[in-house]
């Protein structure tokens, strides 16, 4: 798996886990609504770091918690 691919997945989990829809995740962390229309439906693969930080401040949790997750565990080498 790529990372843009599990980041996707990540974010539909946690917000699955809390029962927001994505407009919620956005009104609550200040990324648009398109913005994470497009993550979470796979059109952005490419995610900043400041955009998933805002994104886990909506959600509560810390960057860290964001990423110990199993789907980080065995990403592709991006770089080939």
């Amino acid at each position: 798996m790529r990372i843009g691919e599990a980041v996707r997945l990540r974010i539909v989990e946690l917000c699955q886990q809390r029962e927001l829809s994505v407009n919620k995740l956005s009104n609550l962390s200040g990324v648009t609504q398109s913005t994470v229309n497009n993550i979470v439906s796979g059109r952005n693969r490419s995610a900043t770091i400041s955009t998933i930080k805002k994104l886990c401040d909506g959600l509560g949790i810390s960057i860290q918690a964001f990423f110990a997750s199993e789907l980080f565990d065995d990403l592709e080498q991006e770089v080939k």
